[in-house]
């Protein structure tokens, strides 16, 4: 069994204490659950857990009638230079507490990361500079810094 993480899952349906209850009792149930609270007004579980078990908390809620709405982040990644470098950042977000799926493309040097609940977009941050690499949130609107336009032109260049 893993180390016990703490998670935060925001769950969308409840409307009413004894929805709350229902989906505290579900949460109860999962092998390893401990200190199980469910909040109605702020529609939040707090659940103390083994590591591995998001997968079975949220299949918990979801066989009690209610839905884990899941978010996305994107980040931009520098320093990769091959398919081994995407998957030792894909493998270290894969670890954060939190974070459902990871894809992480090359090309466009960017991580899409599907979370549940609230997580932290430092640890984030943190997970891929654990893995030699650093990243920062993805603006759609940001600039290329002159850095990245060099490196992309000398790239270009050299695969013509």
């Amino acid at each position: 069994m893993s180390e016990s993480t703490t998670f935060d899952l925001p769950i969308a349906g409840m409307t009413c204490a004894s929805c709350a209850g229902r989906v505290e009792r579900a949460l109860r149930k999962v092998s390893g659950a401990s200190a199980v609270s469910v909040n109605l007004a702020t529609e939040q579980a707090r659940v103390q857990a083994p590591g591995d078990s998001l997968p079975a908390l949220m299949q918990a809620v979801e066989r009690a009638g209610y839905s884990v709405p899941r978010q996305t982040v994107e980040l931009s990644i520098d320093g990769m230079t091959c398919a081994s470098c995407v998957g030792r950042v894909e493998r270290a977000l894969s670890k954060v507490p939190g974070v459902s799926s990871v894809s992480v493309n090359l090309a466009n040097e960017r991580a899409h990361i599907e979370l549940l609940g609230q997580v932290d977009t430092q640890t984030l941050l943190d997970a891929v500079s654990k893995a030699g690499y650093s990243a920062r949130v993805w603006q759609a609107e940001r600039p290329q810094s002159d850095d990245q336009q060099k490196r992309l032109h000398r790239e270009r260049w050299a695969l013509i």
